[in-house]
């Protein structure tokens, strides 16, 4: 078993990576919890709840599922209320704890109700997806969507453990895993060119992926948990991923899918700015092309910047934009959305 550590102070906690790890969880959750409460959307609940509860039961503890319909609509405030009062409902107190087992947007959504039901209760990540198993799973942020925007409201609140089972991705649909290699990909771009090396040859192991991502994204948000400085560099591809998701009604287009095209078209805007980064394009060119993920959103530039200007990371009239040069190496620089999107290419 893999075991990553997350070095906060009062809050640290372990990330666990191991195949068949669903089936032992019960062994492997907090020993002062009794009473879970499991938070799954729809379809996960049918494929994993059973087994959680089972092994719950195994050792000695409760567990009870809640659900909701699956979808990044789900992540909204209407649904969260209807999730709260349901767990309050189950008897949820707080001495009990929160279950987010799912992609995402179950992290985003129980996270956000285990932040804020009785002032905060204990929470655990069981991510089912690739994306959520390689980055949204660990680092404490949860969020809900507004018309207005992806995750305006929203709060940080640390899981007090991430267990990882590399065996749910035999469930999922190819399309949900190509969107999780795009984070993946961006870890390689801003952290890791080692990554990059081994999906180009064909010789990257789903385990090991997952594990340098973890262990990537764990270093930053040790060194920055509240995203006021190198918490930021995460955010290669999301400045113009979010415009694409919010464009889309967040249901056109996945968010590993937006991401993707998010981070060509920085590449493109570092160009057009002189910055030598043809190799660099044409390789993650070639990454997207092999995982069948959008080089491309077409996107008014007048939509854009005004999906920029309601952006939460814009601050000041400004935005701290992840810039890669180099594979395995970014920076961050200040840029208004009037600059982002000067000769925008779409």
């Amino acid at each position: 078993m893999s075991c990553v550590r997350v070095e906060l102070p009062e809050r640290g906690y372990p990330i666990y990576i191991e195949k068949g790890l669903l089936a032992r969880c019960g062994t492997m959750l907090p020993k002062s919890v009794r009473h879970w409460i499991i938070v799954a959307d729809e379809q996960v609940a049918a494929l994993y709840g059973g087994a959680v509860q089972e092994s719950l039961c195994r050792a000695g503890r409760t567990g009870e599922v809640v659900t909701f319909p699956a979808g990044e609509s789900s992540k909204c405030p209407a649904v969260y209320e209807r999730l709260c009062r349901r767990m309050l409902q189950l008897g949820l107190d707080r001495g009990s704890g929160i279950i987010a087992l799912g992609g995402g947007v179950t992290g985003d959504l129980a996270g956000f109700a285990a932040a804020t039901l009785l002032r905060g209760v204990p929470l655990v990540q069981m991510p089912t997806t690739l994306l959520s198993q390689v980055d949204s799973s660990v680092g404490g942020k949860t969020g809900l969507n507004l018309p207005e925007g992806k995750n305006l409201l929203g709060a940080f609140y640390q899981p007090q453990a991430v267990l990882i089972d590399p065996d749910c991705l035999a469930t999922l649909p190819e399309r949900e895993i190509h969107s999780g290699m795009a984070e993946i990909i961006k870890y390689g771009m801003i952290a890791d060119d080692t990554i990059l090396s081994l999906l180009e040859a064909d010789e990257a192991e789903m385990t090991e992926l997952i594990t340098r991502c973890c262990r990537i994204k764990a270093d930053i948000v040790a060194q920055d948990e509240r995203d006021g400085g190198v918490r930021r560099m995460l955010n290669f591809g999301h400045t113009f991923g979010h415009v694409y998701e919010a464009l889309g009604d967040f249901s056109r287009w996945t968010h590993g899918e937006a991401v993707a095209a998010g981070m060509m078209q920085m590449l493109f805007w570092e160009a057009s700015h002189g910055e030598a980064v043809s190799e660099l394009t044409g390789r993650l060119a070639q990454l997207l092309k092999k995982y069948d993920l959008p080089r491309e959103i077409a996107c008014p530039a007048t939509t854009a910047r005004d999906y920029l200007r309601r952006d939460k990371k814009c601050r000041g009239g400004v935005i701290s934009a992840v810039l890669v040069t180099e594979a395995g190496r970014a920076q961050l620089r200040e840029l208004s959305p009037e600059q982002l999107t000067e000769g925008w290419r779409i």
